[in-house]
């Protein structure tokens, strides 16, 4: 395993194996691809009722969705937003998103939890949900177009069932700042 530096992500994108759209040259990194803010935001309303995760209606319950070309994210809120660029992983590359450091320093946390990116996501492309929050004193404002993270892709060893072809992928070809289909996992409650 090994982490793709600058000229194997353009070689991967260059042969169509990694698929990055809209692809910008300029984003490419000695060791990662910077990906940029969508104008998408969703999140659950305030009303102070219980999320149970098995069960759909109170996951999908309160949602706002709202497209903007800024949004401000106040001290403690969470919003889920999506990146710019769609990705189709091929099934021997794996992607990592990490928040930028010049973001972290403002207290945002750009993908508090689900960063990992399994080969052969998505098919066809697709955003990728990014998970943010303030844990900063003050308000940021997040602009739809700006650098909010970087991919790091890692190559591995061929898998037997990539992402796109799993009867469980249950966020392949996700709309943008898509919000947890956990109930879609079977129950561990007996």
């Amino acid at each position: 395993m090994s982490i793709l530096v600058d000229h194997e992500i353009r070689a991967e994108i260059a042969s169509g194996s990694l698929v990055i759209e809209p692809y910008d040259e300029k984003l490419i990194q000695p060791n990662s691809y910077d990906v940029r803010l969508a104008d998408a935001f969703s999140w659950h309303d305030t009303n102070g009722s219980v999320i149970d995760p098995y069960d759909s209606s109170t996951v999908l319950e309160g949602l706002t969705h709202v497209k903007g070309a800024s949004l401000v994210l106040n001290p403690k809120e969470f919003v889920l937003g999506a990146t710019l660029e769609k990705f189709s992983l091929p099934d021997d590359i794996v992607g990592q998103l990490t928040g930028k450091s010049s973001l972290a320093r403002l207290g945002v946390m750009v993908h508090v939890t689900a960063g990992f990116i399994d080969a052969g996501f998505s098919h066809p492309p697709a955003q990728i949900t990014l998970e943010i929050v303030n844990v900063g004193n003050r308000p940021v404002r997040l602009h739809a177009g700006m650098p909010i993270g970087q991919m790091v892709f890692t190559r591995t060893a061929r898998c037997e069932l990539p992402y796109n072809l799993r009867p469980s992928a249950k966020y392949n070809g996700q709309p943008p700042a898509a919000h947890s289909r956990y109930y879609m996992n079977p129950s561990a409650i007996t």
